[in-house]
């Protein structure tokens, strides 16, 4: 008892999460037309009487932040402050949106009739909406929507304008800008434009982030940016990025606004219009430049069926309370607010802190289908090598049992309940009937559609289903990760003492916190987070110091540890070819295709089983995490700059303690 005391803060089962209505339905019903010209008089921060695109220029223009900068510019460069005043004026040109209702209306009656052909339903949760309308009255607000597709903007903006809540402006990457025609359409509907990186140019990172900060403390409109900084391609949450975070947040740590709110919105797809597209894009094959001929191109999609999208305004996040206890907000006094300084370790950990607060609030409100867990079985099924695939009423029953161990672990899960689970599993597999076939009664995954071509050509086209199944199953990561972890270190693990199994939990963790969303310093929460999960499922028992498996609990930590094989397996084949082919002169560019073909000749003998190690997104990650730990290096300077210096020592031995016992491990040890 004393124990569900403890843990009863943290149960995610006890959060209340609101209903949703599905807002299609109303359009389905009524004029498009109507509805797009109707009067629409959003609420607005503190009642202000919104000034124009102009006037929001002329004020980031004359501020005392960019006149600084501007002087510091001139005197670095030489170059006349006026030419400094003009390249200024040019980027905020370039950068800046101008919001026109004309445009809104525009769009909002376009995308009306698309959304009606593509979606069943777009499901919101309206006390979401009623919580954000008294936000944006009360303080500025930023919205933090999780980005898995390109629609997740055009959805925002379209549930806004339904509503009747202020329209925000959005931060888009400047490759819409090159799009003829639809770059200015976005323009005019709230977007504004920023490059992908800054390097070191002071000037452009002053006015965007004038411009930025100007909106927020003028209360023009909501600001929305998308924390991971760009669309996953693999459906888990990217690791958050902190420039914008960081410059939204300044206007209240400088006192120049009493609190700054922050919304994160989950946004879940039942089936994702990019599918294929992204898993394509993670085996090399180049991402489609954005074209406006490319978008009529693309309307095939508009013939097919999408399911349903549900969105989840989550609850508002003060940055005021956030900081309390956190911040010494003392330390801007120091100097005038004009000067531009560089964030301090306080406030970088701070932000860092708070982002993967609020990616982990996307995640733990994303409503999961239940083709997200037929897609994890499905995968795990065919990993094991079911050759034939399975029979539909087993894998019905793998579902329901899936279903209720997800709920126990807090899964925002959308079952329906009045139809019988054999239903619902065909239904969802007739949705996704292009990565799935069904013979004789029995499922599995469409790789025979491997079509024409060689070995290896047959091989990437199966990784593409393989990879587009998995980014279903990623979006259930998150609410089995800390379970699975646990699992995969008990497994690993010499003995059953809890201390044992924690340190193995924690090197886990550690080599995989690239790849996830593991909150810094949160090893020990998470591992008791992970213990209580699976106590509460009844899969382990934990007497004092030791952790017991349940004969109950072999199935979970079966299917739990399965859940990260393939993870396990990438990493260890990554180490693998750096201790095997990485020459002396490997630089970045050259690790994805190297390791790729690597990869491809172990799937190709067999000596490998997962093709998901194809995923480039893996690849790096796992570098990322080599690179962290000290067993890769970055050459800096010098003739042989950019270039990966291993230590096969060090990555040997990572591998072995990944548990790594790939065919060729002996080979490897020997030459070592």
């Amino acid at each position: 008892m004393a124990q569900e005391a403890v843990y009863s803060h943290r149960d995610p089962m006890l959060k209340k999460r609101d209903d949703f209505e599905d807002i299609l339905e109303e359009r389905r019903n009524s004029s498009d037309l109507r509805y797009a010209l109707r009067c629409y008089t959003p609420v607005v921060y503190k009642e202000l009487t919104l000034c124009k695109s102009g006037e929001l220029r002329d004020l980031v223009l004359q501020s005392d932040h960019l006149r600084y900068v501007i002087t510091q510019v001139s005197k670095e460069t030489g170059a006349d402050a006026d030419e400094v005043q003009g390249e200024a004026s040019a980027i905020l040109e370039e950068m800046a949106h101008c919001l026109q209702l004309s445009t809104v209306r525009f769009f909002a009656f376009t995308l009306t009739k698309i959304f009606k052909t593509l979606f069943r339903s777009i499901c919101v949760n309206e006390e979401g909406i009623q919580r954000l309308q008294q936000a944006i009255h009360e303080h500025p607000v930023v919205l933090l929507p999780s980005h898995r597709s390109y629609m997740d903007f055009l959805l925002m903006s379209y549930i806004l304008y339904t509503y009747d809540l202020a329209l925000p402006v959005i931060a888009a990457g400047m490759d819409f800008m090159g799009m003829k025609f639809v770059g200015e359409m976005l323009r005019m509907s709230g977007a504004f434009f920023i490059r992908r990186s800054f390097g070191g140019d002071k000037l452009y990172w002053a006015v965007f982030s004038e411009y930025v900060r100007t909106m927020l403390k003028t209360g023009f409109a909501p600001v929305e940016f998308f924390l991971e900084g760009t669309r996953s391609r693999t459906a888990k949450s990217l690791t958050p990025k902190l420039g914008l975070l960081n410059i939204v947040m300044d206007p209240f740590l400088k006192g120049e606004v009493f609190d700054v709110t922050l919304v994160p919105v989950s946004i879940s797809y039942e089936r994702i219009l990019e599918e294929s597209l992204y898993a394509r894009e993670l085996l090399g094959v180049p991402k489609p430049k954005e074209s406006t001929s490319g978008l009529f191109k693309a309307r095939k999609v508009l013939s097919e069926d999408y399911g349903s999208i549900h969105v989840y305004f989550g609850q508002p996040v003060s940055v005021r309370s956030l900081a309390e206890g956190r911040v010494n907000r003392c330390q801007f006094n120091l100097t005038p607010r004009h000067i531009p300084q560089r964030p301090g370790e306080e406030i970088n950990h701070f932000v860092n802190d708070s982002a993967f607060r609020l990616v982990r609030a996307q995640e733990e409100n994303m409503v999961l289908k239940p083709w997200v867990l037929l897609a994890s079985l499905l995968l795990q099924n065919h990993h094991h090598g079911q050759k034939g695939g399975t029979a539909l009423e087993e894998l019905t029953e793998q579902a329901v049992w899936l279903r209720d161990l997800s709920r126990q672990c807090g899964a925002f899960l959308h079952w329906p309940e009045h139809a019988p689970p054999s239903e619902v599993v065909s239904s969802s597999l007739s949705l996704h009937q292009g990565l799935v076939s069904i013979s004789e009664g029995r499922v599995q995954l469409a790789l025979e559609q491997g079509g024409q071509g060689g070995p290896e050509e047959k091989l990437l086209n199966q990784a593409v289903v393989v990879l587009s199944c998995a980014s279903y199953r990623n979006q259930a990561l998150h609410v089995f990760l800390r379970p699975a972890l646990l699992a995969l270190a008990i497994v690993t693990s010499s003995s059953n003492n809890r201390q044992e199994v924690y340190n193995s939990f924690s090197f886990l963790r550690n080599m995989f916190s690239n790849e996830f969303i593991l909150c810094p310093g949160a090893t020990v929460q998470d591992f008791e987070e992970a213990c209580y999960l699976l106590v509460k499922t009844g899969a382990l028992q934990i007497p004092q110091q030791e952790v017991l498996i349940t004969e109950r609990g072999h199935r979970t930590l079966a299917f739990l540890t399965s859940i990260l094989d393939p993870f396990l397996q990438g990493y260890q084949v990554v180490c693998r070819f750096l201790c095997e082919e990485a020459t002396e002169a490997l630089t970045d560019k050259q690790f994805v295709p190297a390791v790729r073909k690597f990869i491809i000749k172990h799937l190709l003998t067999g000596t490998l089983r997962y093709a998901e190690a194809l995923s480039s997104d893996l690849q790096k990650n796992s570098l990322a995490a080599l690179l962290r730990l000290g067993a890769v290096r970055r050459v800096k300077g010098g003739a042989e700059q950019g270039t990966l210096k291993v230590n096969k020592v060090m990555v040997n031995s990572l591998e072995d303690t990944l548990g790594g016992k790939l065919p060729t491990q002996k080979a490897a040890a020997a030459r070592l």
